[in-house]
């Protein structure tokens, strides 16, 4: 089973900055055996090329966009298609995240059209869902979510399900503000996407306020396959330690590159 962590820069880094965030991420991964652990980054817009020439088509990280439009191409002043990201070097395309649902407008529609989008072009749909507050506090988290997966996946084949990853993202503990999830807080949603999606699509993540002190707990709930990670992992020290616990928490093994060569 894939393991599935990775990190999305937001509005953050310069193209130098972004360049040696990815070429430090390699030199560290050079030193580690991640064994079934999949690390992707998705860096602004801006910076998709740059960190795609410094990566040179190394597969051990997934590169992805953080936003994408539905049309091929158009007049979409200021927005980014399917076919330029992946064009960039993308071949992940982050979608539905709470900032852009509240923020920009986005719909469940609009979600429903940039999930079909980056699969009609051969991209993995990384499809962020997750409830507010008052949902939550109201009792309602599962029910919310799987209504919002349930319209953005609608009458998507079983090949295209496949390479769909979710990552549930409550409201509530996304962001500066938000504070971290108890394990058992989490149980009964991923319990539901599970249930619902579980052997249908890639992944299932989790994503909010994920942090080396909490990552290993996350990752031993059930039916979660990898986290989405926000500022924890914005500095490469931060995201190759979190790395390093997903690999020995999932028995991945994250040995140095010397001790794997001594003992082969």
């Amino acid at each position: 089973m894939t393991v599935w962590v990775g990190t999305s820069w937001k509005m953050n880094k310069t193209l130098a900055e972004a360049k040696r965030y990815a070429a430090e991420l390699l030199e560290g991964l050079d030193r580690r055996q991640l064994g079934a652990v999949q690390p992707f980054i998705i860096p602004p817009a801006t910076a998709l090329s740059a960190v795609a020439g410094v990566l040179n088509g190394d597969d051990r990280v997934l590169l992805g966009a953080q936003n994408a439009h539905w049309d091929d191409d158009g007049a979409w002043t200021g927005e980014v298609s399917v076919p330029q990201v992946a064009d960039a070097g993308a071949r992940l395309v982050e979608i539905g995240h709470s900032e852009r649902r509240g923020n920009f407008g986005e719909t469940d529609e609009t979600v429903r059209l940039k999930v079909a989008a980056a699969l009609r072009h051969g991209l993995t749909p990384l499809l962020c869902v997750g409830e507010p507050a008052e949902v939550k506090d109201a009792g309602g988290s599962s029910g919310f979510i799987l209504q919002q997966v349930a319209r953005a996946l609608e009458g998507l084949r079983e090949e295209q399900l496949s390479r769909v990853l979710i990552a549930y993202e409550p409201i509530w503990s996304i962001g500066s503000a938000g504070r971290a999830a108890d394990p058992e807080e989490l149980r009964e949603p991923f319990a539901a996407l599970s249930e619902a999606w579980g052997e249908q699509v890639a992944g299932l993540l989790y994503g909010g306020s994920v942090a080396p002190d909490n990552a290993a707990g996350l990752l031993g709930i059930p039916h979660v396959d990898g986290l989405f990670v926000g500022r924890a992992a914005w500095e490469v020290d931060g995201y190759l330690r979190l790395l390093d616990i997903a690999a020995e928490t999932t028995g991945s093994g994250n040995r140095p590159a010397q001790d794997v060569r001594t003992n082969n």
